[in-house]
């Protein structure tokens, strides 16, 4: 019986893969006027203005194949960057993919890659798809993506706005995708190596803590309500404590942290075994990856729906 495996990419065209990649994608999006197949995708710009930002993902560094699924990784690519535009007070319109890639490497695991980001577009960010992109080859699987965002006639939400007396708050759980990480280290160190059955053993034990890590969710409904209304917001990538500084660096303010509050975060992670309050502290200020959002308000202001209080 013939073996029953994907072709690589070496074994087929550009061509050939793009249209099996572009088949997991689905639709570009509401915004889209012209999507993948020409030079170039065209998309509205209502009032004239957009946001953009780019993150890039190297394997080794950034991900691992061991522990993540193709379709984990394209949806975390999503969020990082559908993040990024949500905390600008925009909404996420188009994402535009370059991947890069060992010609060894199955094709599967490119589509797997596409049908994570179409899924986590239309979880996070319906109406916003991938609108064109780019593909090579490569010593070392790359995933780079570029994402826009429209205002809708709003100011952008700059880290730099924050005023003294402001609320800070947060949309989104704190010190999970870092207490996820821990635990895939800690694993591995005990098998000897990082591997998806380690993987797939402590998503059955932990569904949430690694679903934080290898498959995040990100507020992004939220960043778009805050926009009216915050002073300043970022997501929170590296750490509240270290995002909350360069925010208060930027504004030109101090920014307090309320114990009470982090600890409110903190309780959520002593659960699992190991995992005492002065951990998961450690973990809801300096865990990272968690693409919450972390914002400003005025005082007198109500916060919008999904933030809380996490100090001033």
């Amino acid at each position: 019986m013939a073996e029953d495996r994907s072709p690589t990419l070496a074994e087929l065209s550009e061509g050939e893969v793009l249209a099996r990649v572009l088949a997991r994608l689905g639709g570009p999006g509401a915004e889209t006027l012209v999507g993948p197949g020409d030079d170039c995708a065209v998309l509205r710009a209502p009032d004239g203005r957009f946001v953009v930002t780019t993150d890039m993902m190297v394997h080794g560094p950034d991900f691992r194949l061991a522990w993540s699924s193709p379709a984990d990784l394209g949806w975390k690519a999503a969020a990082s960057n559908l993040a990024d535009v949500a905390a600008m007070g925009a909404r996420p319109t188009g994402l535009v993919v370059a991947l890069a890639a060992p010609q060894s490497l199955g094709v599967d695991v490119l589509e797997g890659i596409a049908g994570g980001l179409a899924a986590g577009c239309a979880a996070m960010a319906p109406g916003c798809g991938v609108v064109g992109g780019d593909l090579s080859a490569s010593a070392t699987l790359t995933l780079s993506i570029t994402a826009f965002g429209s205002l809708d006639g709003r100011p952008p939400v700059l880290r730099s706005g924050a005023r003294s007396g402001d609320v800070l708050a947060v949309a989104g759980p704190l010190g999970r995708a870092g207490l996820g990480l821990r635990l895939l280290f800690e694993q591995a160190r005990r098998d000897g190596e990082p591997s998806a059955d380690l993987a797939a053993r402590l998503r059955e034990r932990h569904p949430s803590l690694l679903e934080a890590q290898l498959r995040p969710t990100a507020p992004i409904s939220a960043g778009e309500a805050a926009g009216g209304t915050a002073t300043a917001m970022m997501d929170v990538s590296d750490g509240v404590v270290l995002d909350a500084r360069r925010m208060a660096r930027a504004s030109g303010v101090a920014i307090d942290l309320d114990a009470a509050a982090v600890d409110v975060h903190a309780r959520g992670l002593t659960g699992v075994e190991g995992v005492d309050l002065d951990l998961a502290r450690a973990l809801v200020l300096g865990g990272g990856e968690d693409h919450a959002m972390l914002a400003c308000f005025p005082p007198a202001a109500a916060l919008p729906e999904g933030f809380v209080p996490l100090g001033v």
